[in-house]
């Protein structure tokens, strides 16, 4: 991205113009700051007639009436950038107290010899300008092609490109404000997560500079508004119309990249989706000729996640993983392997996920039912079919609001009866042994069984009734 900005240094440097500096101990950057233009005048004020950031020529007819002090001081002021004083014209050397007056200022004071028209310095700097701005149109040209190039290898390969055209750090986040690309690798990126995040949580298109360690870094949002796609952070302060033109090109092609991505996405979650629906039924040989399928044993797991942030998540970990959209939860079918990354999964999207066991293909079914059956349970993370049994489907508020409707009767007459019916099941039913873990006598504790059964309208003689106490006594746990 560099190019010849004039400057006075480079204006002094012109060989056919002969220019001399006068000045020394100079600021270090007083010849190097961006000249926009060389103009000349012999009034006394000529500062309303001056723009900013120029060099004024002068013959110094003014100053024999004009002290020099206040007029390099009028001068400075306006921001004059570089004084050159005519030789031989109204004398051979600039007056002492002119030297003096813009070596107090830090104003570069130049000698313009005889010969040299003050015109040609003026058009000298002029034709550098042009100059200037023609190889900035021209690198701006040849910046897009490369990035037209660079942009058939992929987003990444584009963003490659503009990070070394423009010879910065060229980071990228996605929707959700997760950093997705930087170059160079050492370029901060991570660190501007937090700007990126709430300038898309804004939901507008919008650029927005902000400081950084002591950097300035300019983000541009992708998308439209309402459709934010991401955001594009370029190491830079400010950028000139050329630099601005290859930046706002990029952030187009990567708007509509990422707008095909999740149209591409989308369209594979539908073909998933017809996938899964052919595997449920037993069709895993039709389902293998539509799509390449994972290797069996498969697991399905069941998350309330963004599809689409589901199916980037695995993209690179499961590529042949089946993400789809079901009952407002997305449905994966996986292969087993790649179950143990599922707890990374979860930290990831922040969501709970629920995991069948293994399966052939010919168990799909079971196993999305199980998934969804796993994904109800209480808990966060990963929950897993497998290791859950059945007892804890009896831990639901359901369960235990119906247990203790149907044992109420038996606390209202008697406290404690519930417990003597806990003790006496878990004693296999046997009164002697239940009566001494009781401390109660045998007979005692056949009244209250009798009772119990009374209350509740049940023989609990009879194996049923017992083992549906058993299963209201649990539910109460």
């Amino acid at each position: 991205m560099d190019a010849a900005v004039p400057t006075l240094r480079a204006l002094l440097s012109r060989p056919g113009l002969k220019l001399r500096l006068l000045s020394e101990g100079l600021p270090p950057d007083s010849l190097d700051r961006p000249l926009r233009w060389v103009h000349s005048s012999d009034l006394p004020d000529p500062t309303p007639f001056l723009a900013d950031d120029l060099v004024l020529l002068t013959t110094g007819a003014q100053l024999a009436a004009t002290p020099a002090a206040p007029y390099v001081a009028r001068l400075a002021a306006r921001g004059v950038l570089g004084l050159g004083f005519g030789a031989g014209v109204h004398r051979e050397d600039p007056p002492d107290d002119l030297v003096n007056a813009c070596a107090a200022h830090g104003i570069p004071l130049f000698e313009v010899p005889y010969g040299t028209p003050f015109i040609a310095v003026a058009r000298a700097h002029a034709e550098a300008i042009a100059a200037a701005a023609y190889a900035r149109r021209t690198w701006a040209l040849e910046a897009q092609r490369a990035l037209a190039i660079a942009a058939l290898r992929g987003l990444d390969a584009a963003l490659t490109e503009l990070s070394r055209r423009l010879q910065t750090g060229v980071t990228m986040f996605d929707a959700a404000g997760a950093l997705v690309h930087t170059h160079p690798a050492s370029a901060t990126g991570g660190e501007l997560a937090a700007h990126a995040a709430a300038l898309l949580a804004r939901g507008a298109t919008a650029s927005e500079t902000i400081e950084h360690e002591d950097t300035a870094y300019t983000l541009f949002t992708l998308g439209r508004t309402g459709r934010l796609r991401g955001v594009i952070g370029i190491a830079a302060a400010a950028l000139d119309p050329e630099a601005r033109t290859v930046v706002t090109s990029v952030i187009a092609m990567a708007g509509l990249a990422l707008e095909q991505g999740e149209q591409l996405s989308r369209q594979r979650r539908l073909l998933d989706a017809e996938v899964l629906t052919l595997l449920r039924g037993g069709a895993a040989a039709a389902a293998a000729r539509v799509r390449a399928l994972p290797s069996p044993p498969v697991v399905i797991a069941v998350a309330d996640a963004p599809a689409a942030a589901s199916a980037q998540w695995w993209a690179t970990r499961a590529p042949a993983a089946l993400v789809t959209e079901s009952d407002d939860r997305v449905v994966m079918l996986l292969p087993a392997s790649a179950a143990a990354a599922l707890d990374a999964y979860a930290d990831a999207l922040a969501v709970r996920v629920g995991v069948s066991e293994r399966v052939p293909y010919d168990g799909v079914e079971r196993a999305r039912a199980q998934a969804f059956a796993a994904e109800r349970r209480p808990g966060a993370g990963v929950q897993r079919y497998a290791a859950s049994g059945i007892r804890h489907l009896l831990g639901g508020d359901d369960a235990r609001l119906a247990a203790e409707t149907r044992l109420a009767p038996l606390r209202a007459a008697d406290p404690g009866l519930v417990d003597t019916l806990r003790v006496w099941l878990e004693h296999d039913a046997r009164i002697e042994q239940a009566a001494d873990a009781l401390g109660i006598h045998r007979h005692t504790l056949r009244a209250r069984i009798a009772q119990a059964s009374s209350l509740l309208g049940a023989d609990l003689a009879a194996f049923p009734a017992r083992a549906e106490l058993w299963t209201m006594l649990q539910a109460l746990e």
